[in-house]
């Protein structure tokens, strides 16, 4: 970078270490704890349990989650610049390609993100101006008639501008957006776990959640699950960690901002799973049998949207002063949806200032660019479904792709050169050396292989060739194709 704004970029930093571990919880506690991580609990629940899934979702924290972090972090530390030209620091200049797929796959799930984040907005809005549904049917027909209007555009694109007008001020900005809706995310989950807890029957859902059904562990898909929702909820290989990594202090440490980060993710995802199941439960349970109830967790709303947006509403409803904690709840997710965004929009805009642009034009473009290309999954449900699907399995090749980046520098050098700091009480042993070097590259290609046989045997039997099938294997390799072609294609004009 050539201008005094870019060179100016290069020298921002985080101001404190409590801004930096707020803004990357941000990254990592999103709609993908809130929204995403309890029903994809429930819809892999064995007959007596979900504690099952939770083991193996707890054993890719340790053997996926936090080592890709580390090496996240100890490559924008050391890079300074966005994912791609950090990568190349590492990987050298001729896999600038493997960099851009990262960024890419973000990208992409940027687009239908905002979506989600959208949602969160108008219910919010909802709970300021009208009352609580009293019935599975009203809360219903509140979601169907917010689709029917095409109001998910419009919130679609409040959050882009939003989000935009942030990252547009620079890091700085970022990081004092993140030290207020943080704190208040946690505040509004603490107080939102102690009233669902006090439902009549909240009990039955914590310990359909905790028990474990071991049998489901001998299914492939189980474990497919677990490791995609550990990427999705902690944010690791998706490069945004690597991004807020650029602007570390030279002092803050690697290791313990990775097991902060990584840990923390997974007690709040813990703890809306217990809100939520607490809920169903005990909004059901008078009525319904423990299998009803299950029944519906598992198949409840389109795109899996039921659990948050269905049945959150009613938990409202059944308790005095709900309207109050119904604001607050939907704050604090519409809170930790839009600071994942943030992540998500300055990671592009990282990447166009590397290259020359200005950071305002580079943020709206990308805001531009956000809405258009998010707008068909803001239209069609089926279309973000497909998204949801290819993207989320792509972030297994995002992870392989970082682990091949550590392996061509060397495992131990990167962490004695890289990740250990003087002073270090507990410095990064040498499993993670074993972990990045081989487990990490063997759970992708056993895990690939398991969902191509799945795709072609349960998940789209008889249209497993058809790319316009939302749930196929040639819809994510012609994807992934198609992304991988372009972002080759960059590489040569850019970083030839």
């Amino acid at each position: 970078m050539n201008t005094i704004e870019g060179k100016n970029e290069d020298k921002e930093r985080f101001s404190t270490k409590w801004g930096l571990i707020l803004s990357v919880l941000g990254i990592a506690i999103g709609t993908g704890n809130i929204w995403r991580f309890p029903r994809i609990a429930a819809q892999n629940g064995g007959e007596a349990g979900a504690g099952a899934f939770l083991v193996a979702w707890l054993s890719f924290l340790f053997l996926w989650s936090i080592p890709l972090i580390i090496a996240e972090y100890g490559i924008g530390k050391k890079g300074r610049r966005g994912i791609v030209e950090s990568y190349v620091a590492i990987a050298g200049k001729n896999k600038a390609w493997m960099g851009s797929f990262i960024g890419f796959v973000a990208t992409a799930i940027m687009f239908y993100y905002s979506v989600v984040a959208g949602w969160c907005l108008y219910y919010l809005s909802q709970s300021l101006q009208s009352g609580l549904p009293n019935s599975y049917e009203q809360a219903m027909d509140a979601w169907n008639s917010f689709h029917a209007q095409g109001i998910p555009v419009f919130t679609h694109g409040i959050i882009m501008i939003l989000g935009s007008w942030v990252v547009i001020k620079g890091i700085s900005s970022i990081e004092k957006v993140n030290k207020i809706l943080i704190p208040i995310l946690f505040t509004v989950l603490l107080f939102s776990l102690g009233k669902a807890i006090s439902l009549p029957g909240s009990w039955e859902g914590i310990s359909y959640l905790f028990t474990p059904d071991w049998r489901t562990l001998t299914e492939p898909r189980i474990w497919l699950e677990a490791l995609t929702q550990n990427a999705w909820d902690t944010g690791a290989a998706w490069g945004l960690i690597l991004t807020y990594a650029a602007y570390m202090r030279t002092h803050d440490r690697i290791t313990i901002s990775a097991f902060q980060t990584g840990i923390g993710n997974n007690v709040i995802s813990l703890i809306a799973a217990i809100i939520i199941f607490s809920t169903v439960f005990g909004t059901l349970g008078n009525n319904m049998s423990n299998a009803e109830v299950l029944e519906i967790m598992q198949n409840s709303g389109p795109a899996g949207t039921g659990l948050t947006f269905i049945w959150m509403p009613q938990l409202f409803a059944t308790m005095s002063g709900g309207g109050i904690f119904s604001i607050l709840f939907f704050l604090g997710l519409s809170f930790a949806a839009f600071s994942s965004l943030l992540s998500m929009i300055e990671l592009v805009v990282k990447v166009a200032v590397d290259v020359g642009f200005t950071r305002k034009k580079a943020t709206i473009l990308t805001g531009i660019a956000g809405f258009v290309f998010g707008l068909p999954s803001a239209l069609n449900l089926t279309f973000f479904e497909n998204q949801d699907f290819v993207w989320g399995v792509g972030l297994m090749v995002s992870g392989a792709f970082i682990s091949y980046a550590v392996i061509q520098y060397n495992a131990t050098k990167f962490r004695e050169e890289l990740v250990h700091q003087a002073g270090d009480l507990k410095p990064l042993g040498k499993w993670w050396d074993i972990v990045i070097t081989y487990i990490v590259p063997i759970e992708v290609i056993t895990l690939l292989g398991w969902w191509m046989y799945l795709s072609v045997t349960e998940y789209a039997p008889h249209e497993w060739f058809n790319p316009l099938s939302p749930y196929s294997l040639a819809t994510i390799l012609v994807q992934w194709g198609l992304a991988l072609a372009m972002v080759r294609l960059v590489q040569n004009k850019i970083w030839p």
